[in-house]
């Protein structure tokens, strides 16, 4: 299965939107609130792709949700470890955190497709 199908979630511009593009939004607009309220938005925002994911990649195969997904929801655990002041990652500790993500999702995204092709 190598091309696109109508039960991927991507297949559409509102699905895509809603599924990952207004997470991250609301990911990158809470940057400058307090710690607390950052974090419950960054832990609802990587619960609901992560979720997209996994739903996704069973729903239709896609390659890399079965990647992307697991990884968004393990995240979860050190935005809380850092977002509750159990593992103070410094100063710069959410910008690590938005780089691992961020870099780590591209990453998968990029390097499972071309490995393994879009569907399986």
């Amino acid at each position: 299965m190598s091309e696109r199908t109508s039960t991927d979630f991507l297949d559409t511009a509102r699905s895509s939107i809603l599924a990952w593009w207004l997470p991250l939004g609301a990911m990158l607009l809470a940057i400058p609130l307090p710690d607390l309220l950052k974090t419950g938005v960054w832990v609802l925002a990587l619960a609901w792709m992560g979720s997209a994911c996994v739903l996704n990649s069973r729903r239709c195969g896609r390659v890399h949700c079965r990647y992307t997904g697991p990884f968004l929801l393990l995240m979860i655990l050190p935005v809380l470890g850092h977002g509750l002041g159990i593992v103070p990652l410094g100063p710069q500790g959410w910008r690590w955190l938005g780089l691992v993500t961020g870099g780590g999702m591209a990453a998968l995204w990029w390097g499972s497709e071309r490995l393994l092709g879009r569907y399986r």
